[in-house]
């Protein structure tokens, strides 16, 4: 496959690979707020002022199980995403070294990732620690310092601005408010205890089976927005820490690149922001990175410091891509049994948005243990 083809691949995966760990965190919240919901069945009958002094309890119950949820998502995080930078290590090493001509001598530094550096994503505040942007000159930062030591830098956002250990406790508190509201004024209106549960519930139940859109659509108020939310979070840190990897890669090889390539993957057509910038070239450290919003799939394409010419490329979204390479790529691309599913998308609505709803419907998944094996240690650079 060209560098192209291979970050297009790499999206597709990283997308799988969020499935994985986005429908444990959606569980676990789910299976705390279902105990919740059951226990509200224990005051059907009972008298106002006992029903009032029941719903106290299940709500200070369902606030320390919510925060301790949050608190073990945000550690579940940092396990996963440390180790998936490794991974994307790998992979940005390998895409760096295809930019770089057959006769160029210069190799590419590998940059191992330090342990802190997942704990920096998902639980710093940049402004707090003093983060800024990379200095104007690339030499001048690395100069002094060791490889390994770049790989312990600053933190990210989530777009919002809010960092992940944050979003997670801030929807554990926004939920449990509106679990005993939504109880309180059910109560009020008339409505039954079944009735309130019912709303509160959905159609879901314990050990859901399905994707992670099954799972969503079948929840009620209490889950389906906020399983949403948490999605969005885990998709958006794998994009994260996939840019982040990438700019490291970078600033630790100045002889070989100071330039980048804003590429939107997958959402060019969904987000006018990443469509805007699509495309576009970059000095590292001066340009804007992915991601630029939630669910963002954009990537950074790192340049040859040596390239001359035209500084851009023909466009081409990914559908339009794809639709044009043979069975085999097409294969290695949307995974085995998916070809004929492609194929009916592109036969109703044309490649463009066939690969909008493929990645949309695409619930597969991945774990670490599987991508490592795809990435394997010691393939990628010189």
């Amino acid at each position: 496959m060209n560098e192209l083809a291979e970050l297009f691949r790499n999206a597709i995966e990283l997308n799988r690979y969020s499935n994985n760990v986005a429908r444990r965190i959606i569980e676990s919240y789910n299976d705390r707020v279902l105990d919740a919901i059951d226990e509200l069945s224990v005051a059907d009958g009972m008298s106002a002022v006992d029903q009032a002094k029941k719903l106290q309890e299940i709500l200070q119950e369902l606030k320390i199980e919510l925060q301790a949820w949050g608190a073990s998502s945000a550690t579940l995080m940092i396990d996963e995403l440390q180790e998936l930078a490794a991974v994307q290590a790998r992979f940005s090493e390998q895409e760096l070294q295809r930019v770089v001509p057959e006769d160029e001598d210069e190799p590419v530094r590998r940059v191992p990732i330090l342990a802190g550096f997942a704990a920096a994503v998902v639980l710093s505040d940049p402004t707090a620690r003093g983060v800024v942007a990379l200095s104007d000159n690339l030499e001048e930062r690395v100069a002094g310092r060791t490889v390994s030591q770049l790989a312990a830098g600053g933190a990210v956002r989530l777009p919002n601005g809010e960092v992940v250990d944050k979003a997670f406790k801030r929807i554990a508190t926004r939920q449990a408010e509106l679990f005993g509201l939504t109880v309180r004024n059910g109560l009020l209106s008339g409505e039954t205890i079944r009735q309130i549960s019912q709303r509160l519930r959905g159609r879901l139940r314990k050990g859901q089976r399905g994707s992670i859109d099954r799972i969503i659509q079948a929840g009620g108020q209490m889950t389906s927005g906020a399983n949403n939310q948490m999605r969005a979070i885990v998709r958006t840190s794998v994009t994260q820490i996939a840019v982040e990897v990438d700019r490291f890669i970078a600033l630790a090889n100045p002889l070989i690149t100071n330039r980048y390539r804003y590429t939107a993957v997958l959402d060019s057509r969904t987000s006018a922001r990443c469509r805007s910038l699509d495309g576009k070239i970059y000095e590292w450290g001066k340009g804007p990175l992915p991601p630029q919003h939630f669910n963002c799939r954009s990537r950074t394409r790192s340049i040859w410091r040596g390239e001359t010419g035209r500084e851009s490329e023909i466009r081409q979204d990914y559908g339009a891509w794809l639709n044009e390479q043979d069975e085999a790529t097409k294969l290695d691309v949307l995974g085995p049994g998916r070809l004929k599913f492609w194929n009916r998308l592109v036969n109703r609505f044309g490649p463009d948005e066939a690969i909008r709803k493929f990645v949309a419907k695409d619930g597969s998944e991945l774990t670490l243990e599987q991508l490592n094996l795809l990435y394997p240690n010691g393939s990628s650079a010189k």
